[in-house]
């Protein structure tokens, strides 16, 4: 692959997501180009997911099987690490997160001195919301992991984050690839890890296509498992990676 263009790498998490991709590449192209490089993990894919992703000149970590987003992400970490990037930004690849409030997390780095910055759903920024258990889960959620992370958090299962150099070396070696191991439990290994986790309030769009997945069912299992990836979180014991000096 080419050597980086830039210091922040984009990545995006793909499995068969075909359909929406190509347009999705070109807009996140068009915003980000100038200042960011951007990778596609096709996580197992088997329709054109990772053809797309080269036609439109970006780059692909073709994962054999799938991992799920938590491995997928892994990938991109150690790609990222390899490279030498300051900075990513996990992007998920059906157009719910606008590349445009990239600048915003990358300013909410370099000013608040973030190794970590979750864009925020629930921060008093765009329309998006949810109902039910689902919110119920995500208001413990919140208040359990802003308390280990020690800052306020409204929205600890977002996708869309920013890992500076400090957050991409711990990632690239210990990153949770179970069920909401790349939000609940990433957020408790990067506060074990002494990382500074802080949150950037975003507007969320919706999805270019694929099925939603708000349902009662669907939320009633996320609330299970929800709280059975932070109890495997918070019992995990901690990794002796050492980032005190990236």
């Amino acid at each position: 692959m080419a050597p980086p263009t830039h210091d922040t790498l984009v990545i995006i998490p793909a499995w068969n997501e075909a359909a929406v991709l190509g347009g999705v590449l070109h807009e996140v192209l068009d915003v980000v180009g100038s200042f960011a490089d951007l990778v596609v993990v096709s996580d197992g894919s088997t329709d054109a997911t990772a053809d797309i992703a080269r036609a439109a000149g970006v780059p692909v970590l073709d994962l054999s099987i799938n991992l799920g987003v938590g491995g997928a992400m892994r990938a991109g970490y150690l790609y990222a690490q390899r490279q030498g990037y300051t900075y990513t930004v996990q992007l998920d690849a059906d157009g719910q997160h606008a590349p445009e409030e990239i600048a915003s997390l990358l300013r909410c780095a370099e000013e608040d001195r973030a190794d970590l910055v979750i864009g925020a759903r629930f921060a008093g920024k765009g329309e998006y919301s949810v109902r039910g258990p689902r919110w119920w889960a995500m208001k413990v959620l919140s208040f359990i992991l802003s308390r280990v992370c020690g800052t306020r958090l409204t929205d600890t299962t977002s996708g869309f984050k920013l890992a500076n150099r400090r957050a991409i070396e711990l990632f690239s070696y210990e990153y949770p690839a179970e069920y909401l191991g790349d939000t609940v439990e990433a957020l408790v290994v990067a506060a074990r890890h002494g990382l500074r986790v802080r949150q950037q309030p975003v507007a969320m769009r919706a999805r270019a296509g694929g099925e939603p997945s708000h349902s009662p069912l669907k939320a009633a299992r996320f609330l299970v498992r929800a709280f059975l990836a932070l109890g495997v979180a918070l019992t995990r014991p901690k990794t002796s990676v050492d980032v005190t000096q990236s």
